[in-house]
């Protein structure tokens, strides 16, 4: 489990298809106190270390998880949102976020307002239902609470410290983002659907 909370912005220094993907991620994290078989979300993508090195990790990435995300995306030099799991006793500042990413929306467009950035995406229809005003969602792994929804798009301010500590500093037009609804949410629509007894 995680909270949404970006604790290191990665850099993607090596890619390899060997069956199934496989990258390597420089990190400012104390590679001595990760364990093999780790769970570290990655852009929101909960992936397991299989290697370690000084300032480095190594995930294996199934095409599956690749298919329904943006590492389509990836590329050496990438910059990514890294968290760690939660341990008991951590602190929850974000919301439960899962790791299992729903699906990709669209940044449709990206207006400053003073210190801060206003960013407008479009969610796939499917998950559309599951986004309210006030809500939390998690991009890119990062928790964010949504501003107003309108159809399937829906608005995010990022404030200045968010956009210095994740790698949200660098949205653009046309970006695919992870997109994970809240659990929450998820719950709520399903008792919705059944019918009352």
């Amino acid at each position: 489990m995680f909270t949404g909370i970006i604790t290191d912005i990665g850099t993607i220094i090596d890619l390899k298809q060997e069956g199934d993907l496989r990258a390597r991620i420089r990190t400012g994290y104390d590679t001595s106190g990760i364990d093999m078989g780790a769970s570290i979300a990655s852009d929101g993508v909960c992936l397991t270390v299989v290697d370690l090195g000084p300032d480095w990790y190594d995930v294996q990435i199934s095409a599956e998880t690749v298919s329904k995300t943006n590492l389509t995306q990836w590329a050496v030099g990438g910059r990514v949102n890294l968290e760690r799991a939660l341990r008991v006793g951590d602190e929850l500042g974000g919301h439960i976020v899962s790791g299992h990413v729903d699906g990709v929306a669209e940044v449709i467009a990206v207006t400053e307002e003073g210190d801060s950035t206003r960013v407008t995406l479009r969610a796939p229809e499917a998950l559309a239902r599951f986004i309210a005003p006030k809500g939390s969602v998690a991009l890119n792994g990062t928790s964010l609470t949504v501003n107003e929804v309108d159809g399937r798009d829906f608005g995010i301010n990022f404030i200045p410290h968010t956009k210095e500590v994740t790698t949200w500093g660098g949205v653009r037009v046309g970006d695919a983002v992870n997109l994970e609804i809240d659990t929450l949410a998820r719950y709520v629509a399903r008792l919705a659907e059944m019918p009352a007894h």
